[in-house]
C-alpha cells in the first residue's frame, strides 16, 4: 500500500472524528454545565490526535523503510571484484531499486526470464526505460526487494491506520462539557508554529554546518593565506609526481568581481528606483499609482536567465558595435564586460529598491508632511528636507539588501560577463564573481574530495559571511534609527 494512499486514509480518519467529534460536544451543551470549550475545538482535537501521531509515524517509518530495503539489497549483491561491471556498491544499489520499480508495473502473471536483454522488451512496452548497466544478476534480488518492500508498506500502513484509529477513539472518550479541549489545541498550535520559526534556524546551522567542514577539508590542503589573500585564480593541481606546479585559489579576482558588478548594478538601480519610489509615493494620482507600480514590479518576477539572455543577445553586442563606431577602430567595451553586466543587474534590481523604498516613504507620518506644507515649504522641499530624511535609514536598509541580493546573483554574470577571473578596474572588461566560479566548479567530473571541488564550498561560506553581514548591518540600522521619526 502506497504511503500516499495510507496519508489520504488517515486524513478521512481525522475529518470524521472532527464531525463526530464536535456533533457530540454540541450534544454535551445541554445548558446544565457550562462548557469550557466550543464544540468545534473538540472536533479539531479528535482531528489532531487522528492525524498527527498517525502522520509522524508513518513518516519514520518510509525513511527507516528505505535504509532497511538499502541495506537488504546490498547484502543480497555478490561480492565485489577488480572486473566487477558497474563502477560502486551505491550504483549497484541504485540501479536494484531501478528495476524493482520498474517490475512494479508488470502484469502479475508476467513471467520473469533470467536475463536483463530478456526483459527489456515487456519493460519498454510499459514505457520503463533502464540503464545498460543492469546486469542479470539483478533481477532476483529486485523480485525480492520488491517483496520486501510490500511487506513493509503493508505492516507500516496497519500500524499507521491502527494508530490513527486509536487516536480517534481517545479523543472522542475524552469529550465532557469540563473538558480542555481549546486549551490542548492551542497548545499544540503553539508547539507546530515553534516548530516552524525553528525549522529557517536549523536550515541556516545546517547550510553553515555543511559548507563549514567541507571547508575545513580543503583548507588542510590548501593554505588560507594563500587562499583568501592570493590575487590569481588558477584551481589547478598538478597530479602526484607529475612535477607541474600546485594550482592557485586566489579570493582576490572573484570578491573584487563581485563587489563590482554589484556597485555598477547599484549605481544603476538605486538612483532610478529611489526617484520613482519618490515620484509613485508623492506625486502620482492613485490611478497612476494602480498602473505604474504593478507595472514596475512585473519586472521582479521575469526569471534572471532572460535578463542574462539580454545582456548576451542584444545589450553586450550593442555597446561593443557602439563603441567601435565612436572609436572608428577597436572596441573599447566587450560584448561581455563588468558594464553589461551591471547595468542589466540594475534594471533588473530597480523593482526592489523601488519597492521597498515606496513602502519606506509612504510610512513616513502624514502629519510631518502637513506640517512641513503648513509653515510654507513646497513639495520639492518637503521631499527634501522632511520625508527622506525621515525614511532615510529605512532606504539605506533597502539598499544593503538589495546589494545582498545583486553578490548573490548568477546566470546575468555568467552570459553577461564572463567567466574569466580578472583582476582590472575597467569597467568594459570581463571578470566574473564567486557564485559563478562555484557553479563551475561543482561541475564536471572531478572527484568531490579534490581541491577544484572543495573550494566551491569555501567560496560559498565567504560569500555568506559577506551577504550575513551586509543583511545584518541593514537590519540594525533600520531599528536603530527607526524611532527617531515615529
Amino acid at each position: 500500500m502506497s504511503s500516499l494512499l495510507v496519508l489520504a486514509i488517515v486524513i478521512a480518519i481525522g475529518v470524521v472524528a472532527f464531525f463526530i467529534g464536535r456533533q457530540r460536544a454540541a450534544a454535551h451543551d445541554n445548558g446544565a454545565v457550562k462548557p469550557h470549550s466550543r464544540a468545534h475545538y473538540h472536533g479539531w482535537w479528535a482531528f489532531l490526535l487522528a492525524v498527527l501521531p498517525a502522520v509522524l509515524l508513518l513518516a519514520v517509518w518510509t525513511i527507516g523503510s528505505s535504509f532497511y530495503l538499502d541495506r537488504h539489497i546490498r547484502a543480497a549483491l555478490p561480492e565485489r571484484t577488480a572486473d566487477s561491471k558497474v563502477a560502486s556498491e551505491a550504483l549497484d544499489v541504485s540501479l536494484v531499486k531501478s528495476l524493482a520499480k520498474g517490475l512494479r508495473k508488470l502484469d502479475a502473471d508476467t513471467a520473469l526470464p533470467a536475463t536483463f536483454a530478456e526483459l527489456q522488451p515487456p519493460l519498454a512496452a510499459k514505457g520503463v526505460a533502464l540503464a545498460s548497466d543492469t546486469q542479470d544478476y539483478m533481477i532476483p534480488i529486485a523480485v525480492e526487494a520488491n517483496a520486501v518492500q510490500s511487506r513493509l508498506g503493508l505492516f507500516g500502513a496497519v500500524i499507521t491506520l491502527a494508530l490513527s484509529i486509536a487516536g480517534a477513539f481517545y479523543a472522542l472518550r475524552q469529550i465532557a462539557p469540563r473538558a480542555r479541549a481549546r486549551n490542548n489545541v492551542e497548545k499544540l498550535m503553539l508547539w507546530g508554529l515553534l516548530a516552524a520559526s525553528t525549522i529557517a534556524i536549523l536550515t541556516t546551522v545546517g547550510i553553515v554546518l555543511s559548507m563549514l567542514f567541507q571547508t575545513i577539508t580543503f583548507f588542510e590542503s590548501v593554505s588560507p593565506m594563500g587562499f583568501f589573500f592570493g590575487t590569481v585564480w588558477d584551481p589547478r593541481f598538478a597530479a602526484a609526481g607529475s612535477g607541474g606546479s600546485q594550482g592557485q585559489f586566489g579570493l582576490i579576482p572573484l570578491l573584487a568581481g563581485t563587489l563590482y558588478i554589484a556597485l555598477v548594478a547599484l549605481v544603476v538601480a538605486v538612483p532610478v528606483g529611489l526617484m520613482s519610489a519618490v515620484y509613485m509615493a508623492e506625486y502620482a494620482s492613485p490611478r497612476v499609482r494602480s498602473v505604474v507600480k504593478p507595472a514596475l514590479e512585473l519586472l521582479a518576477g521575469i526569471p534572471t536567465i532572460v535578463y542574462g539572455i539580454f545582456a548576451v543577445v542584444t545589450l553586450g553586442p550593442f555597446l561593443r558595435d557602439l563603441s567601435a563606431a565612436l572609436t572608428g577602430g577597436s572596441p573599447f567595451i566587450q560584448g561581455q564586460s563588468i558594464f553589461t553586466a551591471g547595468l542589466v543587474m540594475g534594471i533588473m534590481l530597480i523593482p526592489v529598491v523601488s519597492s521597498l523604498s515606496d513602502d519606506i516613504i509612504t510610512a513616513v507620518p502624514r502629519a510631518m508632511r502637513d506640517g512641513s506644507l503648513g509653515l510654507g515649504a513646497t513639495r520639492s522641499e518637503t521631499i527634501k528636507r522632511v520625508i527622506l530624511p525621515a525614511a532615510l535609514p529605512g532606504i539605506v536598509g533597502a539598499i544593503l539588501l538589495t546589494a545582498s541580493r545583486a553578490i548573490g546573483e548568477t546566470m546575468i554574470v555568467v552570459l553577461a560577463a564572463g567567466v574569466a577571473a580578472n583582476l582590472t578596474v575597467n569597467p568594459f572588461e570581463a571578470m566574473t564573481t564567486i557564485t559563478v566560479k562555484i557553479v563551475n566548479q561543482l561541475t564536471g567530473d572531478l572527484e568531490f574530495n579534490s581541491p577544484q571541488t572543495l573550494v566551491a564550498f569555501a567560496l560559498g561560506l565567504t560569500l555568506f559571511v559577506l551577504t550575513l553581514v551586509m543583511n545584518i548591518v541593514a537590519l540594525y540600522i533600520v531599528r536603530k534609527y527607526r524611532e527617531q521619526y515615529e
